[in-house]
C-alpha cells in the first residue's frame, strides 16, 4: 500500500465522500481558502466551491448550531471546530441539542453531522488550545466519539462517522497530523465500523489499553520489553463511544495485568470508564494486579515545552507504571 500522512487520509475520506453525496456539506474557520489550521483541508474549496465548503464566522456555537438544523433538515454536515479546546463554546448545541433531537422527537429526526477537531498538547499552544477533553462529549448521551491513531484508521473510522445518522465527534491528536501510514488506494474504498477496538500488538504477559497519540508511545514501550522478555498486549480503543468492552474484557483475562494509559488529565478522564469496564465484568476474577491508570497530570497545560512534554504520560512513565504491574 501507499504511504500518506494523517491529515491527507482525513482530506481523502471527506473528499470521496463528498464526491459520492452532495448533500455532505463542509463547514469551519478557516478551512476554505486557507485549507484549515492544520491544512487538512487543502484543496477542498477549489474542488467543491464555497456551497459546500463553507467558511464561517467566528462563533463555535452558531456552527455547530447551524450544522445540527442542517442535518436535521437532510443535509450531513461536517463541521471543523479550530481546536477541541473550543467545543466548549459549542456544548449547548453539541449537548443539548444535536445530541438529544433524534430521540427528543421520537426518530422522526435524525441529526447526521460529524463534529472533527484537533485536540491534545504537543505544539506549544499553551492551555487553552491544547487539551484533552473527550470524557466531556463521551458522557453526553446521543453523542458517538472516535480517536483514531493511525492514518488507516483516521480514514476509515471518519467515513463510517459520515454514514452513521447520529452525532460523532471526531478527535484528531494535532502531533499525528504528520505521522505517516500505510493506507489503500483512493479506488480501493474501505470502511472502519465504529464500536471495533483494534489490538495493536498481541502479548500475553500484560495489556495496555490506550488510544490516540498515546498507542504509538506504549507500542514504543511493548517493543523494548519483549528484549526482556515481557510480552506486552497493546490494545487501540479508536472508538471511545460506542466501546468495544468484549476486546478489553477478553484481553484482560488473558494477560491478567492491564494498563490504561491516556493524554487527558486522570482524574475524571475517560481511563476511569476503561478501568471499571473490566472490573466489573468476570475478567476481575482473572486479574494478578488492579487495574492501573497512567494519565495527564492534573493542571493546564504549560506553554514552557519542557513542562508541556512532562504534563502527559511519556515512554518513561509508561514504563515504570508496567514494571510496578509486573
Amino acid at each position: 500500500m501507499r504511504t500518506i500522512t494523517y491529515a491527507q487520509a482525513i482530506n481523502e475520506a471527506m473528499s470521496e465522500e463528498m464526491r459520492k453525496d452532495e448533500n455532505i456539506v463542509f463547514m469551519g474557520e478557516d478551512i476554505g481558502v486557507y485549507g484549515g489550521a492544520f491544512g487538512v483541508s487543502r484543496g477542498m474549496f477549489e474542488e467543491f466551491g464555497d456551497d459546500r465548503v463553507k467558511d464561517t464566522p467566528i462563533s463555535e456555537l452558531v456552527i455547530t448550531g447551524c450544522a445540527a438544523g442542517a442535518a436535521m433538515t437532510g443535509l450531513r454536515p461536517i463541521v471543523e471546530i479550530m481546536f477541541s479546546d473550543f467545543i466548549t463554546l459549542a456544548m449547548e448545541q453539541l449537548a443539548n441539542q444535536a445530541a438529544k433531537n433524534r430521540f427528543q422527537f421520537g426518530g422522526q429526526a435524525a441529526v447526521p453531522m460529524v463534529l472533527r477537531t484537533p485536540g491534545g498538547s504537543g505544539t506549544g499552544a499553551a492551555e487553552q488550545h491544547s487539551q484533552s477533553l473527550e470524557a466531556w462529549v463521551c458522557h453526553v448521551p446521543g453523542l458517538k466519539v472516535v480517536i483514531p491513531s493511525t492514518p488507516y484508521d483516521a480514514k476509515g473510522l471518519l467515513k463510517a462517522s459520515m454514514l452513521d445518522n447520529n452525532p460523532v465527534v471526531f478527535i484528531e491528536q494535532k502531533l499525528l497530523y504528520r505521522s505517516k501510514g500505510e493506507v489503500p488506494e483512493v479506488e480501493d474504498d474501505y470502511i472502519i465500523p465504529l464500536g471495533k477496538a483494534d489490538i495493536k500488538r498481541e502479548g500475553k504477559d500484560v495489556t495496555i489499553v490506550t488510544y490516540g497519540r498515546m498507542v504509538q508511545r506504549s507500542l514504543e514501550v511493548a517493543e523494548k520489553f519483549a528484549s526482556e522478555g515481557v510480552d506486552i498486549e497493546v490494545i487501540d480503543v479508536r472508538t471511545l463511544v460506542p466501546l468495544d468492552k468484549e476486546c478489553l474484557i477478553e484481553s484482560a483475562k488473558k494477560t491478567g495485568k492491564v494498563l490504561v494509559v491516556h493524554e487527558a488529565c486522570q482524574t475524571g478522564g475517560y481511563g476511569g470508564e476503561l478501568a471499571s469496564t473490566i472490573v466489573d465484568s468476570d475478567a476481575f476474577f482473572y486479574l494478578d494486579a488492579p487495574v492501573k491508570r497512567l494519565g495527564g497530570l492534573d493542571v493546564p497545560i504549560p506553554y514552557n515545552p519542557n513542562l508541556e512534554a512532562l504534563v502527559v504520560p511519556t515512554e518513561e512513565k509508561i514504563t515504570a507504571a508496567v514494571r510496578e504491574l509486573l
